[in-house]
């Protein structure tokens, strides 16, 4: 049962860390952790409520990351290409570290907003708006997965 555990608490902290990686499904990967935990122990003492409330969670988790990201480009203006440039932005700076998740959506953002609107300023303006969208969604997924990790410490912790 080492073994298990062990997996369990990596699937835990990568899937903390996948909460703000773009190409890491982190919530999904807690959620995961939990399961594995439940089915190894026979459901105790994470049974099936528990894991239902988890699962409720990670699409929770999902569907604010994907509202916040679309208000923030609203909110400042910008179409869905914002949006749209921004995941692919950040996709393709998960490549070069820290500097290319920050950078990333910005860039993204700019250059499909700009090709869907040929205006500087409007791009600059829904970048800016999809960035902030994605960050207080990134602080959300966050909070949401410590929220979930510490459900299931609390769970298995107290039997």
């Amino acid at each position: 049962m080492a073994v298990v555990n062990f997996l369990v608490v990596l699937l835990l902290l990568v899937g903390l860390v996948g909460s703000v990686v773009p190409a890491l499904p982190g919530t999904i990967l807690i959620f995961a952790g939990a399961l594995l935990h439940g089915v190894a122990y026979g459901l105790e003492p994470i049974g099936p409520w528990r894991l239902g409330l988890l699962a409720v969670l990670t699409v929770l988790a999902y569907a604010l990351d994907y509202a916040a990201g679309a208000l923030g480009v609203r909110r400042f203006g910008g179409s869905g290409w914002a949006t749209a440039g921004a995941v692919v932005g950040a996709i393709v700076g998960i490549f070069f570290s820290l500097p290319g998740l920050i950078l990333g959506p910005l860039v993204g953002a700019i250059v499909a907003e700009y090709a869907y609107t040929r205006k500087l300023d409007t791009s600059a303006r829904a970048a800016l708006g999809t960035v902030v969208g994605l960050l207080v969604g990134a602080v959300a997924k966050v909070g949401i997965g410590l929220v979930m990790i510490g459900l299931v410490l609390f769970w298995v912790w107290r039997g």
